[in-house]
């Protein structure tokens, strides 16, 4: 049974379903909580929490869930996670298979279309996600 997500209202509350999304593995809600966040305030909302699980779990989410759907949203996440605090340290921390699942996500929203993002802006975004 999927988890219920609702929009969170500050950092704390973001918190707590992270925390819930992640102990549960649950991309599909991991998915509906991104879809109903602002990518502008995921910065805010991470405030200094950002791991390495909740990237990957985010990541994946983004991959199976969203780009499909929307890629000018998962491109806007991506934008705005590489803007969160500890953003750097997480990506150093992360093994070479966990940097294909990156590159996977990255190659998705390349075969895709979006008035949201050009190619160019991919490739810069790449470079920051150290691909």
């Amino acid at each position: 049974e999927k988890l219920r997500v609702w929009e969170p209202s500050n950092a704390y509350d973001f918190g707590q379903i992270i925390n819930a999304v992640n102990a549960n593995k649950d991309k599909a809600a991991c998915a509906d909580l991104l879809t109903m966040t602002d990518p502008k305030t995921l910065p805010v909302l991470l405030s200094n929490k950002l791991e390495g699980e909740i990237l990957l779990i985010f990541i994946q989410s983004l991959e199976h869930y969203v780009a499909g759907k929307d890629p000018g949203l998962a491109y806007r996440h991506l934008f705005y996670l590489s803007k969160a605090e500890r953003f750097k340290v997480v990506l150093a921390l992360l093994s070479k298979n966990e940097k294909e699942e990156v590159q996977q996500l990255f190659d998705l929203l390349s075969e895709s279309q979006s008035d949201q993002y050009s190619l160019e802006d991919l490739e810069s975004l790449k470079k920051i996600y150290e691909l």
